[in-house]
C-alpha cells in the first residue's frame, strides 16, 4: 500500500476559511467482487472568496471528475498521491462529483471485508478515522468541515446495510440511509451483510444490536443485558445533559477484526466482536464491556454533536468519554465498583504511558500536532486514562454540579460544531468562581506523573501525616486512616478519611489519636499521581493488603507496590511473595486479574533474570493452583475461571494442563469452552507438547475466526525452527494476513522459553519492520510494533539495536512511536534486574 500525504495542520485551517461544505451525497456499490467497490460522491460547497484547494481520495481508479458539471482537465487536475487540486475556484457554490473504484481493506482500516470462515458469509464495514475517508469516498476530510451527508448502498442480495442514519431497502434493491445532521468526515458509517439483528425501540428510537450470523446464538443469549445497560445509560445521560440524544436511531454492531474497542460513529457504534462472548466469561469482563457502551454512548455528545476542530483535543473526546463512561456505569446499572476496575487497569496505563520519552500533556499545543499522522499517536494512555483521571480530580475539586453545569453550556454553545479546549474551559468557567485556566494549565498541559510521598510523626496521643510533591500539579486527596482490629490482628479496620490539599499550606495540623497502622493517601483514588507510603504503612501494606476492607484502596495500594516494582524501589521476588501471600484471600475479580497479569508477564517474563524465572513461575502455579482450591464450592466461578486461565498460562510442565485438555474440563469445573481449549494448546505449543496435527484436529472442530487466531498463535509458537520461519514469513514477507492473524502469529512467535531458538530473528526485526510499516499502513505497523517485537530479548545489544534503528532507519510515524515506547520498557526492564 502507497503512503498518503498527511493533512497539516496549517493545511485545515487554510481549507477551513475557504470552504463551507454543505453536503455530501455518496453512492456506494458492493456488489462489485471480493477485492473492489464503487464510490461516487457528490459534494455541494461554497467557497468565501476566490481560491484553490484540494479533495482527498484514494481509489484504485478515478474514472471520472466533474466541477459544477464540468469534466475537469486531467493534466491540470490529475490525482497527486491522495490529493486532486481544484484550481481556480471562484467565490460562490460549487458542485463536485467524483467517480471512482476502490480497493476493500484487510487491516481494518477503510473499507473491511471479512469472510466468516465458520459459514461462508461476507461482511463490510468503515472505519474512517483520521485520514481513512479517502479510502471510501471522495472528502474535505478534516474534522472542522461539517457537513449533513446523505448515503446510498447497493447490496448483495440478503444483506442488510446499517448507516449513521435509519436505513430502508427501495424498490431497485438499493439502501438509502436517512440524511444526517451535520457531522464530521470521519464519523460516516456503514456496515453491510446478512447482519443478526436484535431490534427494540426506546423513548420512540429505533435500537439495535447486530452481529454475523455465526455469532448468533452467543448475542442473542446476552441480548437483554446488552440492551438493559444501552437503555440505562441512555436515560442517566438524559438526566445528565440538557440536549436530548441528537440522532435518529441506535444502533450498535459488532464487527470483524476490528481494531479499536469501538468506534463512536453517531447513530451506528461499531464494536469489536469479541464483545460478543462465546465462551465464559467473567463479571469484570462483562463490565468492560458495559463500560464500553456507556463510553461510545457518552461520545454521541461530546465527540459527535460538538467536535474538535483538529486533532490536538483529541482528549476532549477520548477524557470525557472515558470519565463518563466509568461514572455513568457506576450511577446507572448493576456495575457499582467500576472505579476499580479503572484504578488497576486503565489507569496503570495511563501512568505508564506519562513515564515514557513519548509522553504529551493530555490538551497538547497545537503546534505539536501538525498533522494527522502526528495525531494518531496520541491515542494512548495519556488521552484515554490520564485524562480521565484529571476530569475526576477536577469534578472532586470543581464539584460535578458545577462540572455538569459547564458541560451543558459547552454543548449549548457548539452543538453540531466545532470547539477547542479554550472553549470548553470558558463554558466550565462560566460555571464556578474558581480558577479553571489555571487547573487546565497545570493538569492538562504538562506531562508526567507527580509523586506524593507520606511521612508520619507521632507523639502520644496524636499524629501527623505531612505528604511531600514531586512535581507540580494541584491534587485533592482522600486520605485513609486504619487500624488493627483488638478483635482479630489479621484485620484492618478503618478510623477515618478526611480530604487534604496538596500542596499542604499552612503545614498540616495534628490529629487526635495513636499512630495508625495504615495512612493511605488517594485512598479514593480521585486523584492521578503515583503514591509512596510512610514506612510503618508499607509494612502494613506488604504484610497484610488482603485485611483492608474496601477494593478500591486495595487497588492504590497494589498500584503503589507495581510502581515501586518498576521504579526499582522493590524487589520483584517481594511484589510475587506478596501476591502469593495475599491474592489466595482478594475478592475482587478486577484487583485478581491486574495482579496477576502484571506478576506473569511482567514480573516473571520480563523483570527477573532468566534463571529466576521457573521459580516465579512455580510460585504462581501455587497461588493459582490456591484460587482454584479456594473456590471448589462453585460459589466464585470468575474468580476460578481467572484462576485456571493464568495456571495455564504459567504451566512449566504439561502433564496437568494436558490431561485437562483430553478430558474436555478442569475437575470440578468449567469445562474447556474454545477459548480454554485453544489457550491450552497455545500453552502446550509452547512447551512443545503438541504438533501441527493437533492443531489441525482442533481447527476442525473449531473452524471459526477465533479458531483460526488460535491456530495461527499455536503454529508460531512451537519451538520448531520450521515453524517460526513460517511464521516470519508469513508476518513479513507475504503480506497475506488481516490485521488479527497477523496479531495473532505475532502473539506466538516470542517466548520467554524459546529466546535461543528465536535469537537470530532479533537482528531482522528492525529492518522487516520499517519496510512493513511502509508497505502495509499504520495498522499493521501498531501490530508489529506491539506485538510482534522482541520483547523478552532483554539484553543491552536488543537496546542498543533499537536504538540504532531509531537513528540510522526511517520507520513510520506508528512504527516510530511503538518502537520509542518499547525500547523504553525494555531499558526499564534492565535497570529493574540490576536494582
Amino acid at each position: 500500500m502507497a503512503p498518503m500525504s498527511v493533512l497539516t495542520r496549517d493545511e485545515a485551517q487554510t481549507r477551513a476559511k475557504l470552504l463551507d461544505v454543505h453536503r455530501y451525497q455518496i453512492e456506494l456499490d458492493l456488489t462489485r467482487g471480493d477485492e473492489i467497490f464503487d464510490s461516487r460522491t457528490v459534494i455541494r460547497f461554497t467557497t468565501r472568496a476566490d481560491g484553490d484547494t484540494f479533495v482527498e481520495l484514494k481509489p484504485a481508479e478515478l474514472r471520472s471528475v466533474t466541477l459544477d458539471g464540468n469534466p475537469l482537465d486531467p493534466d491540470t487536475h490529475s490525482l497527486d498521491e491522495n490529493r486532486l487540486p481544484l484550481k481556480d475556484l471562484t467565490a460562490g457554490e460549487h458542485e463536485l462529483r467524483i467517480d471512482a473504484t476502490m480497493r476493500y481493506s484487510r487491516t481494518g482500516e477503510g473499507m473491511h471485508r471479512f469472510t466468516d470462515p465458520t459459514d461462508g458469509e461476507t461482511y463490510v464495514y468503515t472505519q474512517l478515522f483520521m485520514d481513512d475517508v479517502q479510502r471510501v469516498f471522495a472528502a474535505f476530510d478534516q474534522p472542522d468541515l461539517k457537513a449533513v451527508f446523505e448515503l446510498t448502498v447497493t447490496a448483495p442480495e440478503g444483506w442488510t446495510v446499517l448507516a449513521n442514519g435509519i436505513t430502508e431497502r427501495q424498490d431497485d434493491g438499493s439502501w438509502r440511509a436517512a440524511a444526517t445532521p451535520l457531522i464530521s468526515t470521519y464519523l460516516v458509517a456503514v456496515a453491510a451483510g446478512p447482519w443478526h439483528s436484535v431490534r427494540t425501540e426506546h423513548r420512540g428510537l429505533p435500537f439495535g444490536i447486530h452481529c454475523r450470523r455465526s455469532l448468533a446464538p452467543h448475542l442473542d443469549t446476552d441480548a437483554d443485558e446488552i440492551l438493559d445497560i444501552t437503555r440505562a445509560c441512555f436515560d442517566r445521560y438524559h438526566e445528565k445533559f440538557e440536549e436530548p440524544y441528537p440522532f435518529d436511531s441506535y444502533d450498535q454492531a459488532f464487527v470483524p477484526e476490528f481494531n479499536a474497542g469501538a468506534m463512536e460513529n453517531p447513530g451506528l457504534v461499531t464494536f469489536r466482536d469479541e464483545f460478543v462472548y462465546r465462551s465464559a466469561v467473567t463479571d469484570t469482563e462483562r463490565q468492560t464491556r458495559a463500560m464500553v457502551i456507556a463510553h461510545e454512548m457518552a461520545h454521541m455528545w461530546f465527540g459527535d454533536l460538538v467536535t474538535l476542530r483538529w486533532w490536538d483535543d483529541i482528549w476532549l473526546n477520548e477524557s470525557f468519554a472515558e470519565y463518563m463512561g466509568y461514572q455513568t456505569l457506576t450511577e446507572a446499572t448493576r456495575f457499582t465498583d467500576t472505579w476499580t476496575d479503572f484504578g488497576i487497569v486503565r489507569k496503570a496505563w495511563g501512568y505508564d504511558a506519562d513515564q515514557r520519552p513519548s509522553t504529551h500533556p493530555v490538551a497538547p499545543d497545537p503546534e505539536a500536532v501538525p498533522d494527522t499522522a502526528s495525531a494518531m499517536l496520541n491515542f494512548d494512555g495519556i488521552s484515554y486514562a490520564k485524562g480521565a483521571s484529571a476530569l475526576r480530580q477536577l469534578v472532586a475539586w470543581l464539584g460535578e454540579k458545577d462540572f455538569l453545569t459547564g458541560i451543558n453550556t459547552h454543548f449549548a454553545r457548539h452543538k453540531f460544531a466545532n470547539a477547542t479546549l479554550a472553549d470548553f474551559i470558558e463554558s466550565l468557567a462560566a460555571a464556578t468562581e474558581r480558577d479553571v485556566h489555571a487547573w487546565a494549565d497545570s493538569w492538562l498541559r504538562t506531562t508526567g506523573v507527580d509523586t506524593l510521598t507520606a511521612s508520619v510523626t507521632a507523639q502520644p496521643g496524636e499524629w501527623t501525616l505531612t505528604l511531600d510533591r514531586a512535581g507540580s500539579r494541584p491534587h485533592r486527596v482522600t486520605v485513609g486512616v486504619y487500624d488493627r482490629d483488638l478483635n482479630d490482628s489479621r484485620a484492618l479496620l478503618l478510623r477515618e478519611r478526611y480530604e487534604t490539599d496538596i500542596p499542604q499550606q499552612p503545614a498540616p495540623e495534628p490529629r487526635t489519636g495513636p499512630r495508625p497502622a495504615l495512612v493511605v493517601p488517594n485512598d479514593l483514588d480521585l486523584t492521578y499521581a503515583k503514591i509512596r507510603l510512610d514506612d510503618v504503612s508499607s509494612e502494613t501494606a506488604l504484610r497484610g493488603i488482603s485485611d483492608v476492607p474496601d477494593a478500591l484502596t486495595r487497588a492504590v495500594l497494589w498500584n503503589t507496590l507495581r510502581d515501586m516494582v518498576r521504579d526499582g524501589d522493590l524487589a520483584p521476588a517481594a511484589y510475587l511473595e506478596t501476591a502469593r501471600t495475599h491474592l489466595p484471600e482478594e475478592s475482587d475479580l478486577a484487583v485478581v486479574q491486574g495482579v496477576l497479569t502484571f506478576a506473569a508477564a511482567q514480573v516473571a517474563d520480563r523483570y527477573l533474570p532468566a534463571h529466576e524465572r521457573p521459580a516465579a513461575l512455580a510460585t504462581l502455579t501455587s497461588l493459582c493452583r490456591d484460587l482454584i482450591r479456594r473456590t471448589e464450592d462453585g460459589d466464585h466461578p470468575g474468580l476460578r475461571l481467572i484462576a485456571v486461565r493464568h495456571l495455564i498460562d504459567v504451566a512449566a510442565q504439561p502433564d496437568t494442563i494436558s490431561a485437562w485438555f483430553s478430558e474436555g474440563t478442569v475437575p470440578g469445573g468449567p469445562e474447556l469452552d474454545p477459548e480454554l481449549r485453544w489457550r491450552i494448546l497455545g500453552r502446550l505449543a509452547v512447551l512443545g507438547a503438541i504438533d501441527d496435527a493437533v492443531i489441525d484436529t482442533e481447527l476442525v472442530q473449531d473452524p471459526s475466526a477465533t479458531g483460526q487466531e488460535g491456530a495461527a498463535r499455536c503454529r508460531a509458537a512451537l519451538p520448531d525452527p520450521v515453524a517460526k520461519r513460517a511464521a516470519w514469513d508469513a508476518m513479513f514477507t507475504t503480506d497475506d494476513l488481516s490485521n488479527y492473524l497477523f496479531t495473532a502469529t505475532a502473539q506466538g512467535f516470542w517466548q520467554p522459553e524459546q529466546t535461543d531458538l528465536v535469537r537470530q530473528y532479533v537482528d531482522l526485526y528492525w529492518s522487516d519492520a520499517v519496510a512493513l510499516a511502509a508497505r502495509r499502513g499504520p495498522a499493521i505497523a501498531e501490530a508489529a510494533g506491539r506485538w510482534a517485537f522482541p520483547a523478552y530479548a532483554i539484553t543491552p545489544e536488543t537496546l542498543q539495536a533499537g536504538e540504532q534503528c531509531l537513528t540510522e532507519s526511517t520507520p513510520t510515524p506508528a512504527l516510530r512511536r511503538k518502537l520509542t515506547d518499547q525500547l523504553d520498557d525494555l531499558a526499564r526492564a534492565l535497570r529493574v534486574r540490576e536494582a
